[in-house]
């Protein structure tokens, strides 16, 4: 049965929390403080939080930042992740991702249909990694960001969750730099 095997050790992921709005401020941003609050909550560090407009060099640029910064341990992003014109968070991270994740977003999707319903078919959520730095993007709504730390996040990040998880992972992330 998958789950929290309270035997092991937990430890702590450091994790970057970007905002990506045209309209939003840090204290305006709810989706943003939510994921903060979650992280600091379930014994996680938040080593950086920013807030950038809806452009894809400014994205990229803070993406980049962060994967090159040996602190930086995971990046969640919220926003700009719809199909209108403005919103592009899945092409920046696109242009800095070694791989992705298929599964958070199909993963996401399957649950947010069970909120929102066919609705969820608009969200391009996005996971993957780079440089041995794992990156979400999630949807700008406090509800999207609460699904995928709820029930996808909060376990992935947990090196105590079984039968696996993304923590185990992270020392053989940069395997393929070594060579």
């Amino acid at each position: 049965m998958p789950g929290i095997d309270e035997r092991l050790t937990f430890l702590p992921v450091n994790i970057a929390v970007l905002t990506v709005s045209d309209t939003r401020t840090l204290e305006t941003d709810t989706s943003g403080r939510l994921l903060v609050d979650r992280i600091a909550a379930s014994g996680h560090r938040l080593v950086d939080r920013a807030l950038v407009p809806d452009e894809v060099d400014a994205i990229v640029a803070r993406f980049q930042g962060w994967i090159a910064d040996p602190l930086v341990d995971c990046v969640i992003s919220t926003g700009g992740t719809g199909i209108t014109g403005r919103d592009i968070t899945p092409e920046a991270m696109n242009r800095v991702l070694e791989k992705e994740i298929t599964g958070f977003g199909e993963l996401f999707r399957m649950l947010s249909y069970q909120t929102i319903g066919t609705s969820t078919m608009q969200s391009r959520a996005i996971g993957g990694v780079a440089n041995g730095t794992y990156l979400f993007a999630l949807p700008g709504s406090s509800g999207a960001c609460r699904d995928a730390w709820d029930q996808i996040l909060l376990f992935q990040l947990d090196s105590r969750h079984r039968p696996c998880n993304l923590v185990e992972l992270m020392p053989r992330l940069k395997e393929h730099l070594k060579r």
